[in-house]
């Protein structure tokens, strides 16, 4: 799923797009620290996101994977 990273700097808008959400994040957080970008926004085709935001959306949905497959792996032993 591709997603698009903007963001202001200097009165001009940068805009990229990327493959995976780990590019988008890595480019925003790039943009912010190395470039002072301000009101930077990760799209997907549904949503868009502050930087803190997706971060968030991010670590939610590694944590829900990550439950998933030790629920898994548990009902796999019972078996």
């Amino acid at each position: 799923m591709p997603f698009l990273v903007q963001a202001s700097s200097a009165g001009e808008t940068l805009a990229v797009t990327t493959a995976t959400a780990k590019e988008a994040f890595a480019k925003a957080v790039e943009w912010q620290v190395v470039g002072g970008c301000t009101q930077i926004t990760i799209s997907d085709s549904a949503n868009t996101y502050s930087t803190d935001a997706f971060a968030l959306a991010m670590a939610l949905l590694d944590i829900a994977k990550t439950v998933n497959a030790a629920s898994e792996e548990i009902n796999e032993v019972r078996r």
